[in-house]
């Protein structure tokens, strides 16, 4: 059985393979590439959110990991952060909604996305004039982007490391830190509260397939980033990509 879908999707799986090794490299976890692939495949669109979402998980695990290790994560700071972010992605996950509604969301999620990677770029400097926070901000951005990640099916850091860079939150590798420690909570708070849900359902044969070329792609893609090595040309060739893809959704949905 999972032999006949692995031969049905292979292809697939190659791509979730590079945009593993993509994301994980600049510490996110893939999810609005995995949904923009999903998404032209014709797979039920409650199962699209699940599967990107371990798919996340999968692969921020391992940049944590070694975020850890180098200390690079302060829970202190990422606490307010996350305080409502993961119930409010647990209910995003767990509404209904329809077809179409999700479709028009993932259009501009992946059209933010899309324009993030496009004028994104990889900074490796550590010392720069980090501003202090505030509380109030931190939970209530954290707490939008949650539910918005938990409607979807990303784990949130598309839109939370860009504004953390914006409002110079910290040095470029803390913020690649948190990103990865936000997803990874948004993304299993989101996945809880859609196996809530009576219409939850997953193809645990493709995912299985999905899940260990994430797996294998974060590997390589983390440790590409502790070389300092950007793909900046893949990364603006997949923008064009999930452009397209967004293009796509919502000119169907929208007209």
């Amino acid at each position: 059985m999972i032999l006949d879908t692995f031969l049905q999707f292979w292809h697939i799986a190659i791509l979730f393979f590079f945009v593993a090794i993509l994301y994980s490299s600049v510490g996110f976890g893939g999810g609005s590439s995995y949904l923009a692939i999903l998404a032209l495949t014709g797979i039920v669109f409650t199962q699209i959110r699940a599967t990107a979402l371990l798919c996340n998980i999968v692969v921020v695990l391992g940049n944590i990991l070694l975020f850890y290790r180098q200390n690079k994560i302060d829970l202190k700071k990422i606490s307010p952060l996350v305080l409502l972010s993961v119930p409010m992605a647990y209910l995003g996950g767990y509404l209904k909604i329809s077809q179409q509604f999700f479709f028009i969301l993932l259009g501009f999620t992946l059209l933010f996305a899309a324009i993030t990677m496009w004028i994104s770029k990889k900074i490796i400097a550590d010392e720069f004039d980090v501003k202090k926070t505030s509380f109030l901000k931190n939970t209530t951005f954290g707490g939008f982007i949650g539910f918005i990640s938990g409607m979807v099916g990303i784990g949130g850091g598309i839109f939370l490391a860009p504004l953390l860079h914006l409002t110079n939150w910290d040095t470029p590798k803390k913020i690649a830190a948190t990103a990865s420690f936000f997803i990874l909570v948004n993304s299993v708070s989101g996945l809880l509260g859609q196996y809530s849900n009576v219409d939850f359902y997953i193809d645990w044969n493709l995912t299985l397939i999905l899940l260990i070329a994430v797996f294998i792609g974060g590997q390589i893609g983390s440790r590409i980033s502790n070389s300092y090595f950007t793909p900046i040309q893949l990364k603006k060739a997949t923008a064009i990509l999930i452009a397209f893809v967004s293009f796509r959704i919502l000119w169907k949905y929208l007209f």
